[in-house]
């Protein structure tokens, strides 16, 4: 979601007149908070989940299903009977970048018991519960990474046609701006991103080729030279950030104890990312603003950092100056050299001291797998961790599973002190394979052998039990070694002991009731099943589905009749109107509720 600050939006030239000011000042509320709150600690453990959702509306008639544009009316709607009515209430709701999108979260921070976890899933069928509550006959929400019609012609209700002019924010030929949240952050984001370049953006994925795709498959713009000289054969070509920013995804938020845990985290989880999923400026930047992390923030992590860094001199020397270590001051001087995207003219001259919207204004446009956020200014809320990478699933219950996964393997982490550290670059490498189709299966991935840190912590063997590690670490070019998903998650006898098995032996050595033991067990046989193969991953089965719809011609084209097949299957799932043991497992006894108002008989 990012920053929401409101007022007046600012050109791009106007913006682009106030960037200096915003970094400048972006770093001095930075060290305020900084020398605030440095040696703070013992703060207690608490974390949270983000869920995104798309609207959808179904006409069972013409079997046909768009997104709904009504995001913006859901959210306030939700929010004037939950959060402004009760600061208490069990959820909060808030806008995304598409007008067809919500966030949800829970209303308060999940504390550190292990009853925690049971609670989860709860809170998400609560969330799906309110918003749907909302809805007309026929109208659902979704928790799918990527609307498979995003940007066809009519994929929107109310059917808007792109503008592709001059005065519109992204000048879309697929994707209208009417299709952008109304808040101003959004387009002026989207104008300002495009006038920075000088161009619309410009994507080009690789076809999915089948057995009747044209070979080569060529798109043609007659009336569009700049999308005819950008698109390319055998690619589908987009050109606006809603192709990006209008897909769903599922993050965790963790307060750590201090900031040294902090930064800790942050190295450690960056390596776990991969395996769940200038002419004309000041620096020449060789990675997106959506990325892998560019540089470890703690000292066990500093041998690792081999990619090339770009940095604000200036500024780092600034930091250094003020008392703040090389790797962290590398890490802020590396986000300062981009450009401010947003900028509001009430929000120019701030309080340092107070307010910190030029630092977040840098900070939170930079959507990189981690993200490492300073406590606000003035609040009782602590150093985090944001783990970025994962897709959004169909049901609350797999959001769960891998939201406690994730969640519980920072508990492991810190407790265990474990090791996860290779070389960013092998980082980099292993977002790569994992963009793969069928990557969970057929990639390999570079990942630690010995995971256990020298001295006599407390570690597990390739079985999941408890022992002791007094042996150094392996020399330097044996560290790590390239794994199957499956010996990552669930371990190899004499190459890797695996994650699940190790989280197995944390649970052993806590009380944990018997409830959410259950629950718990559930949640890691999901992933342990995803791993091996047992259970198909959501990619997948949505390959699946469409290769096996009666209309699906092999020519890589999926028609508004097999999407309307696609989305209301994905929603009678997720409501639990019916069975998918392809992709969830054997049916198990969980609270069914029917939060679909669509008619499924259709």
């Amino acid at each position: 979601m990012g920053l929401l600050s409101q007022g007046s939006p600012m050109s791009w030239e106007e913006t682009k007149r106030h960037a200096d000011h915003v970094r400048r000042h972006g770093i001095l509320q930075f060290l305020h908070i900084y020398h605030a709150v440095k040696d703070r600690h013992r703060d207690v453990l608490k974390w949270g989940d983000e869920v995104e959702y798309m609207l959808v509306s179904f006409d069972h008639e013409n079997k046909r299903v768009q997104l709904l544009l009504s995001g913006e009316e859901v959210v306030e709607a939700l929010q004037e009977k939950g959060e402004k009515k009760n600061p208490n209430h069990p959820t909060l709701w808030r806008p995304e970048y598409g007008s067809y999108m919500i966030e949800g979260t829970p209303g308060q921070p999940y504390g550190g018991t292990m009853s925690e976890f049971n609670t989860v899933e709860d809170n998400m069928r609560q969330r799906r519960r309110e918003a749907t509550s909302l809805l007309k006959e026929n109208q659902a929400i979704c928790t799918i990474t990527s609307f498979p019609r995003l940007g066809c012609p009519g994929f929107t209700l109310p059917e808007v046609k792109p503008n592709p002019l001059e005065g519109g924010a992204s000048r879309s030929l697929f994707f209208p701006d009417e299709a952008i949240n109304k808040h101003p952050r959004f387009s002026t984001l989207t104008r300002n991103i495009r006038q920075r370049r000088g161009e619309k953006v410009v994507i080009n994925t690789p076809i999915f080729k089948d057995k009747n795709t044209p070979s080569p498959f060529i798109e043609t713009f007659p009336e569009d030279d700049e999308a005819a000289k950008a698109s390319k054969p055998d690619h589908i070509y987009m050109d606006a950030m809603g192709f990006g920013m209008g897909n769903c995804c599922l993050q965790v938020t963790f307060q750590a104890c201090s900031i040294s845990e902090a930064r800790y985290l942050y190295d450690q989880l960056a390596t776990i990312c991969p395996i769940v999923p200038l002419k004309n400026n000041n620096y020449r930047i060789s990675k997106s603003r959506y990325d892998s992390i560019d540089s470890y923030l703690s000292k066990c992590g500093e041998k690792y950092n081999d990619i090339e860094l770009t940095i604000d001199k200036e500024i780092y020397d600034q930091l250094l100056r003020e008392g703040i270590d090389h790797l962290l001051a590398q890490h802020v001087a590396h986000l300062f050299i981009r450009d401010p995207l947003t900028l509001f003219e009430e929000k120019i001259h701030l309080d340092d001291a107070n307010e910190s919207d030029h630092f977040e204004n840098i900070q939170s446009t930079n959507w990189q797998t981690m993200r490492f956020k300073p406590p606000p200014p003035n609040s009782d809320i602590g150093w985090r961790v944001e783990f970025r990478p994962m897709e959004v699933q169909l049901t609350d219950f797999e959001n769960s599973a891998y939201v406690v996964f994730v969640v519980l393997l920072t508990r492991v982490i810190l407790s265990y002190k474990l090791d996860f550290l290779i070389p960013l670059s092998k980082v980099d490498e292993n977002m790569k394979v994992a963009q793969k189709r069928d990557a969970v299966l057929q990639g390999m991935f570079y990942f630690r052998k010995d995971i256990c840190k020298a001295g006599g912590n407390a570690v597990v063997d390739g079985y999941g039990k408890a022992q002791q590690s007094t042996e150094l670490a392996t020399e330097e070019h044996e560290e790590y070694a390239l794994m199957s998903i499956d010996t990552i998650i669930n371990g190899k006898e004499g190459v890797f002991p695996g994650l699940i098995p190790i989280l197995n032996c944390y649970l052993e050595n806590m009380e944990v009731d018997v409830d959410t033991r259950c629950s718990i067990l559930n949640y890691l046989k999901l992933i342990k099943k995803r791993a091996s193969g047992e259970l198909m991953t959501i990619a997948k089965w949505m390959r699946e589905f469409i290769a096996n719809h009666p209309d699906y011609k092999q020519d890589s084209v999926i028609t508004d009749q097999i999407n309307y097949s696609l989305i209301l299957k994905c929603n009678q799932i997720a409501n639990e109107l019916c069975e998918c043991p392809e992709l969830l497992g054997p049916a198990f006894k969980r609270v069914k509720y029917s939060g679909s108002k669509t008619d499924s008989s259709n």
